[in-house]
């Protein structure tokens, strides 16, 4: 899935631009087909750290504090990585491969890290919706 689901100009239009309808419209396969191969366990421990992240990076939040958390989201990425090989389900690697680019393009930018988190909510919700155990 990952690359294939998702276009260089999806990433632009969801992470970038901020295009409502593209990102539904993506998360919406992503996460149907994800149901099938990614527990809400799993989904949620990827989803909470990004929360904790969010939580730090506030519209209020000090440049010291903007920075830590750009950092953290790139963190996540060899956390995804790890948690892929670790659990050797599909799930995983492809939540892995649709995130990661997401990731590379949020940089240092809270708008993009915004509109990054809103296409992984909406992975969720519809990973729920469609049954995700």
């Amino acid at each position: 899935m990952g690359q294939k689901h998702l276009s260089p100009q999806d990433y632009q239009k969801i992470i970038v631009d901020g295009d409502a309808k593209v990102l539904t419209n993506r998360a919406e396969n992503i996460g149907t087909s994800l149901a099938r191969q990614l527990t809400t366990s799993q989904i949620r421990n990827v989803f909470g750290t990004v929360r904790q992240i969010e939580m730090s990076w506030g519209p209020r939040a000090t440049e010291k504090a903007q920075k830590y958390a750009a950092r953290q989201l790139i963190l996540l990425k060899p956390k995804l990585a790890y948690q892929a090989r670790r659990e050797r389900g599909k799930g995983v690697e492809i939540l892995k491969d649709v995130l990661s680019p997401a990731i590379e393009l949020v940089g240092d930018d809270r708008q993009r890290f915004q509109n990054f988190v809103d296409f992984f909510e909406a992975i969720l919700a519809y990973h729920t919706a469609a049954g995700g155990q």
